[in-house]
């Protein structure tokens, strides 16, 4: 099974203009763009025939190529990144069985979490669209917190059931446990990371659909597909004690350099 992955990159991020662009300090010191250091975690996955960014800016086109990436144009009219993933497919010809949505705001998304969504879909030939989801921790949890006390959006929570099936997707933290964690016990809160593998025929599905409520109100894009009733599957995958975290807030580019150092990437 052919898969590809795309990142899609807006310039016009109502919350972080001109995001993809912004420059990160690396351990060396060394600064790269936010788009070029998820193109390396991308290009880092095993089991890839292509990698592509998706963008409607020049800009971000122009940036891409100067370090050796592709890029495909598309229109200004996606309104979130599955809707560019189908556009750069549509772009592209189709040719992939699996076409993995590896969010430009995510240069630290382990490769591991791409790979096991690619297992599970060719494990599973009736699963549509799958998504990773990691167990949170404590200090993951804190920083989720944090963010809500200060009125900021940052991560997204997920729950599922027995099957691993969605049931929803959120900007606050749920479950509500009811109760604090004073032990080594597995917290029942899942950080959902922005990753997304779908078929072809998903995408196509998706963008007949129309946005839902729910959509709306969260902004999450995924919820277009629990709101018409379209299964997602979550994939438990390991952070390995590594802090992952997407740039959602100027405030986060900090918590991310700080991440490069720690793990030594240039």
């Amino acid at each position: 099974m052919s898969v590809l992955i795309v990142i899609p990159a807006r310039f016009a991020s109502s919350r972080f203009p001109g995001k993809p662009l912004e420059m990160l300090r690396g351990a060396t010191g060394l600064e790269r763009t936010l788009v070029q250091r998820t193109w390396e975690a991308a290009a880092a996955t095993r089991g890839v025939d292509r990698v592509v960014v998706a963008t409607d800016d020049i800009r971000i086109r122009d940036a891409v190529e100067a370090f050796g990436g592709e890029c495909v144009m598309t229109s200004p009219t996606c309104r979130n990144g599955t809707e560019r993933c189908f556009a750069a497919i549509e772009r592209l010809g189709g040719r992939h069985d699996i076409v993995i949505n590896l969010q430009g705001d995510a240069p630290l998304t382990p490769p591991s979490f791409v790979e096991s969504l690619i297992e599970a879909m060719r494990a599973d030939p009736g699963v549509q669209v799958a998504t990773p989801v990691v167990r949170f921790d404590r200090k993951t949890l804190e920083g989720f917190a944090e963010d809500r006390r200060n009125n900021r959006v940052g991560g997204t929570t997920a729950v599922f059931n027995a099957r691993n099936r969605a049931l929803y997707f959120s900007k606050e933290i749920i479950p509500w446990t009811g109760f604090s964690f004073i032990s080594d016990d597995p917290f029942p809160v899942f950080h959902h990371a922005g990753v997304y593998g779908y078929t072809p025929e998903a995408l196509r599905w998706y963008c007949r659909c129309k946005p839902g409520v729910l959509e709306a109100c969260e902004g999450l894009e995924q919820l277009r597909f629990l709101e018409h009733g379209m299964d997602v599957l979550c994939v438990e995958v390991e952070a390995a004690h590594n802090l992952f975290w997407e740039v959602n807030n100027p405030d986060d580019i900090a918590r991310v350099e700080e991440r490069l150092l720690s793990l030594g990437l240039e």
